[in-house]
């Protein structure tokens, strides 16, 4: 598992540095806001960002190595912070389905459906549900994803749930990434526990989470608050147990419909509310009293052809941090390309693209509680960052499909090329 850093306290630069990366436009994301530093300069430590400015202000640094760009933009490292990419099989079959005029509720009563990708889950062996993942995991890499979230949410048993989790655990040791762990056993009822959901949620509660927080094999806490899932009750006792076990928590709310799961979510000082399409003004107030994130989800909002779009204006107006995340998943999103959530967030939500690009940057962040290491060019922060040839941010935007050349920075190091 790979060790937290701790942002740099110390004002002053030191004398020495590990490298000085020179020659391009920083975007630094500071605040949300580009905050573009043109002919920009980054000193590196030890993983760590400690100085960072115009390069004609660079402090006479002796140091290791010094990495010289022909123009082009510095963004921060991209941050994922909502994904399922751990599960078995694919839902392909289902989608084509669709397509030719089978409705969702058919292809439940025969077996398709959350219960075909659990099936498939509980089945598969953990080097199985690895081997699936990296293949997932790896285009998000090639397009500058530097730290991503995953959760669980397809074992709905606690021995599979347990195994995604290792699984999510083992990701994060093999490849250069920050990966945070997220435990979502609340996502959907069991077929073993039809009808008997508060007895589902007892064993989340009473057996599940412990077990989960004595191994350290989740960062977070998550769960679906919908009709056709749990209830802001039941929710309530898992965010309550979650709390007791030192997990912090986030939430899938206002989907479908409005049950203020996003309130709920605040009052439990939640890193995050995800999706949001039917939350309200009200919802939006109580999410800025307590800093809770606003995770928009534009790849199952496109997929599913919905209508609704999440209250932007509202979260604008009342200061609610947006993020942006791929929500890769078998059933709604099978995305693997969070640079093409940042055109989706644009054009279906409306976001600008200083929007968007905060969301998978400084917001994505705090939407995993890493705003301290992660998330914008600043001194203290992780040395994780990207240069792009391109002329100015809203690109990244703008050009649809395929992976932009670019120079992925991991920890002060330059990462090598990902194929799936």
């Amino acid at each position: 598992m790979p060790v937290a850093l701790s942002p740099c306290l110390s004002s002053e630069p030191p004398s020495h540095c590990d490298s000085v990366w020179r020659g391009a436009t920083l975007v630094t994301m500071k605040d949300g806001h580009y905050n573009l530093i043109e002919n920009g300069a980054i000193a590196v430590t030890g993983g760590k960002i400690v100085w960072t400015g115009s390069a004609a202000d660079c402090p006479a640094f002796s140091y290791a190595r010094q990495h010289d760009f022909d123009g082009g933009i510095i963004t921060p490292g991209f941050v994922d912070c909502h994904t399922h990419l751990v599960f078995g099989g694919d839902r392909s079959a289902e989608f084509e389905q669709r397509l030719n005029g089978v409705s969702y509720a058919e292809i439940a009563a025969a077996g398709g459906g959350i219960l075909s990708t659990v099936n498939a889950t509980r089945e598969a062996t953990e080097d199985e549900l690895l081997a699936q993942a990296l293949f997932r995991l790896k285009p998000l890499l090639a397009e500058g994803v530097t730290c991503v979230e995953i959760k669980s949410g397809y074992g709905l048993s606690v021995e599979s749930e347990l195994k995604m989790l290792r699984v999510i655990r083992r990701l994060g040791v093999m490849l250069p990434v920050e990966v945070k762990s997220t435990c979502l056993a609340a996502h959907a009822l069991p077929p073993e526990f039809k009808g008997r959901a508060d007895e589902y949620i007892d064993l989340i509660c009473d057996t599940l989470l412990p077990v989960v927080a004595s191994e350290n094999l989740a960062d977070a806490v998550d769960a679906f608050c919908e009709h056709l899932a749990f209830s802001p009750d039941q929710v309530e006792r898992v965010f309550t147990v979650a709390a007791a076990l030192g997990l912090p928590v986030k939430l899938h709310a206002e989907q479908l419909s409005s049950l203020h799961g996003s309130a709920l979510a605040a009052r439990h000082h939640a890193l995050s509310a995800d999706h949001l399409e039917y939350a309200t003004e009200d919802d939006a107030k109580a999410m800025a009293a307590t800093g809770t994130v606003a995770v928009l989800l534009p790849g199952a909002y496109y997929l599913l052809r919905e209508t609704q779009c999440p209250p932007v204006a509202h979260f604008r107006q009342h200061n609610v941090p947006m993020a942006l995340a791929s929500d890769a998943n078998p059933g709604t999103s099978p995305a693997l390309s969070l640079r093409l959530m940042l055109n989706m967030g644009c054009t279906l939500f409306r976001l600008t693209p200083e929007e968007a690009l905060a969301g998978i940057t400084c917001h994505g962040a705090r939407a995993l509680g890493l705003q301290d290491t992660h998330g914008t060019l600043e001194t203290g922060k992780v040395a994780d960052f990207i240069h792009w040839p391109l002329s100015r941010p809203a690109e990244l935007v703008y050009w649809l499909g395929g992976q932009l050349p670019c120079t992925i920075v991991y920890r002060g190091e330059i990462r090598g090329e990902f194929r799936s």
